[in-house]
């Protein structure tokens, strides 16, 4: 692969390292296609470089890496895609560009419903779909996600879009649990508590609740941590103390969780490599790592959680295997529009 052709390959996406012909072929070094983004991944992969040699090439972009990697096919200098969500787990199998992890290390250090039954991908890390309530207006501090139907919390709701990966794939988690016409009576509930037209990311939930413009709101662990411990950014830090995390069905069946993972690519021209690194990424420091520099639920035993997520208390996680939340969300996004979700409460 030339320069220029690479560079014509390469538009539109963020390099962290150059791929090059001469890498390629080096026996030392390995290529990770990332839908994570390289600053919570970096230190990381620094760490595994320094243990064991090898060399990591980044390429990150926020969406089209699968389809990058499909159409490259055989010639395809990926090794390692990185991801988060279960959907792009999922779409990674169902696109043909996986191949198995076969690893004891990986069996061991990852239990098995975080893991595909074939092999095809293995989760790295949790973070769990969590109720933000706020401080002062929900006195509560327990909840269900079949609460958030009731009509009582009517105009007290803030969410995302419903087609976006984490609420697709909590719907497609409620789907396994409930049924589909269940599912979609719950979805329809939800969108008739709603204060507003769904919106913005988690933060921007988190801000409504300061704000005042709803009591409550659907969110990831992780940005609450972010917000949190955001020095920069000293009103997010304002958000986050007006919020509490509520742990929905902590006292039922568990609180849903959804994965960041890796995928061994179908073609990896460095396979050894790529192996090495999903055997390091579950390995006790890495996944320390994860939950220190992150605020990410490790998934192997034994390994701490940060300061800040043990302050939120116990996650007693649903158990429902990943690989069953994955077969849902095709179905999930056309729920999603059945309802008319993201027109908002009044539509």
């Amino acid at each position: 692969m030339t320069p220029t052709t690479l560079g014509r390959a390469l538009c539109g996406l963020t390099l962290a390292a150059a791929f090059s012909a001469p890498a390629l072929a080096q026996s030392n070094e390995l290529n990770i296609y990332s839908l994570r983004q390289t600053y919570l991944i970096q230190p990381i992969l620094d760490a595994f470089t320094k243990e064991t040699g090898i060399k990591t090439n980044v390429i990150f972009a926020q969406n089209g890496l699968i389809e990058r990697i499909a159409a490259e096919g055989a010639n395809s200098p990926a090794d390692v895609l990185l991801t988060a969500d279960i959907g792009f787990l999922t779409s990674a199998v169902e696109q043909g560009i996986t191949q198995p992890i076969a690893s004891g290390v990986v069996e061991q250090n990852i239990p098995a419903n975080y893991r595909d039954p074939a092999g095809q991908w293995v989760g790295l890390t949790a973070r769990a779909r969590v109720i933000y309530a706020s401080k002062e207006r929900v006195t509560q501090d327990a909840i269900t996600y079949a609460e958030l139907a009731d009509p009582k919390w009517k105009g007290k709701i803030c969410v995302r879009s419903g087609q976006h990966a984490y609420n697709l794939a909590l719907l497609s988690a409620m789907i396994a649990h409930d049924g589909e016409a269940k599912a979609k009576a719950w979805l329809a509930g939800l969108k008739a508590n709603l204060a507003t037209k769904p919106a913005g990311g988690d933060r921007e939930q988190a801000k409504a609740i300061f704000s005042g413009q709803c009591d409550i709101a659907l969110g990831n662990t992780y940005y609450m941590a972010l917000m949190a411990g955001n020095d920069k950014q000293p009103e997010q830090k304002q958000w986050a103390g007006s919020i509490k995390v509520l742990f929905p069905d902590a006292g039922g069946r568990g609180t849903h969780v959804n994965l960041s993972g890796a995928v061994l690519a179908k073609n990896a021209p460095n396979k050894g490599n790529a192996v090495k690194l999903i055997e390091f990424l579950t390995s006790d420091p890495a996944q320390k790592l994860y939950a220190e520099l992150n605020d990410e639920y490790p998934l192997k035993a034994g390994v701490a959680l940060s300061p800040v997520v043990q302050s939120w208390g116990a996650l007693k996680a649903d158990p429902l295997p990943l690989a069953e939340i994955g077969k849902n969300r095709k179905r999930a996004s056309e729920l999603v529009d059945e309802v008319g979700f993201d027109q908002g409460p009044s539509s």
